[in-house]
């Protein structure tokens, strides 16, 4: 019994830690993206 929960608990702290890294590279990405348009309008 007590296995089974610690191999959920175990489980699902992988899947929400790979969400969040996941989407943490995603936005950055994306403010990366926005960075290089706002530099571009400043300088042209």
């Amino acid at each position: 019994m007590l296995k089974k929960v610690i191999k959920f608990a175990l489980a699902s702290t992988l899947i929400v830690s790979g969400l969040v890294i996941g989407t943490t590279i995603f936005t950055v990405k994306g403010i990366d993206k926005l960075g290089d348009k706002l530099e571009d309008t400043i300088h042209n």
